[in-house]
């Protein structure tokens, strides 16, 4: 285990969330850096270490029998000493409606350069604000990110929503060697846009229902020659703990992007305004003529940033999430981007290409 003098994080950089905490951890885990990460959260309302990252660090430290120093729920300082990454079966509660998929997103990079399979249970809410709904991160996030030549399941046991949580997810994976580079660069046509609209627990279906209808007639004003198909779902009851409701929609392209929109069940939204908020998400997300969409365009740095090789990606304007993941991943590891404009494939669009020189970080297992 290391105890070489831990790398600074300033956990106030740019976002200042909880972002800067998952890309530095799981970076300290994959290079066997200690890192001392300082005013966490500290752009959120509430800073300090809350469930889900308290949790995610947890998982990491046993992933690799490291050391934590100051893990505790609302700290905002805290040490990580990390060790070799072993993998195996781990679990991790949130005892809370934490993001589930927001564990995905620290633990799944090192877990590809564990000694061995990966399967890690992880129980927190699937379907909750402030973070990917678990159907993006299956839908959107897993095709893109085995793009890199990985593979890897999500196994969504049972649903969960806020406030209670409940929901618990299986993350498995087999190590690899290395990331391979990617290039995606060319969005293509619309060729279809589908969806869900879900109840749970004692919630009617008719909101599910209106929801899917107001989207459905939304998106055909703009597409009217693309089969739109959103199904009304009711969560069966050995599915999902607790009452939730909400929608999320796609559109794939002829070379295989998916752009996603989405809206969350609260008090005083009615149906209406939920498919309303998620087909509006969803037309911005495809208007800007990239391949990614604003919630994928974050996620997919580390990635870039561990593989061998230039990857280049084409994208819409450039989200503070994502110059923080950059910021990060340039200060933690050799590989370098660079971000520049280039000419749209729509109108009036602003489309970017993020290009990455990664480091070509290898699993020393195998």
């Amino acid at each position: 285990m290391s105890e070489r003098e831990p790398m600074h994080v300033d956990g106030d950089t740019l976002e200042g969330g909880g972002q800067i905490l998952r890309v530095s951890s799981a970076l300290s885990c994959i290079l066997g850096k200690p890192i001392h990460v300082t005013k966490i959260r500290a752009g959120r309302p509430k800073p300090g270490l809350r469930p889900q990252h308290l949790m995610g660090l947890s998982t990491l430290r046993d992933l690799c029998g490291g050391r934590l120093v100051g893990a505790e729920i609302n700290s905002c300082e805290v040490t990580l000493y990390p060790g070799q990454i072993q993998g195996g079966s781990h679990r991790a509660d949130t005892q809370t409606a934490g993001s589930v998929c927001l564990m995905v997103q620290s633990t799944l990079p090192c877990i590809l350069f564990a000694a061995r399979p990966s399967a890690l249970t992880l129980r927190g809410g699937t379907n909750v604000s402030h973070a990917p709904q678990i159907d993006y991160t299956t839908t959107v996030f897993k095709p893109f990110a085995e793009k890199f030549g990985i593979k890897f399941d999500c196994d969504v046991r049972i649903r969960g929503y806020e406030p209670k949580g409940g929901g618990e997810l299986v993350l498995s994976t087999a190590p690899v060697r290395n990331l391979e580079p990617i290039t995606v660069t060319e969005r293509g046509d619309i060729t279809k846009i589908y969806g869900r609209a879900y109840v749970a627990g004692v919630l009617p279906i008719k909101m599910a229902k209106d929801a899917a209808a107001t989207a459905l007639r939304k998106l055909k004003q703009e597409f009217r020659d693309i089969n739109v198909n959103i199904s009304a779902v009711q969560e069966p009851r050995q599915g999902a703990f607790g009452n939730g409701n909400g929608i999320i929609v796609f559109a794939e392209t002829s070379t295989g992007c998916i752009f996603a929109g989405d809206a969350l069940g609260r008090r005083g939204v009615t149906p209406e305004q939920l498919g309303t908020n998620a087909a509006e998400m969803l037309l911005s997300n495809i208007r800007h003529g990239g391949c990614v969409d604003e919630h994928l365009q974050d996620q997919i740095i580390i990635f870039m940033a561990l593989a061998k090789g230039t990857s280049r990606v084409l994208t819409g304007p450039i989200t503070l999430h994502t110059q923080t993941a950059i910021h990060f991943s340039e200060a933690m590891t050799p590989a370098r981007f660079t971000v520049s404009k280039t000419e749209s494939q729509l109108p009036n669009a602003d489309a970017y290409i993020i290009e990455c020189q990664g480091m070509g970080a290898s699993n020393p297992n195998i």
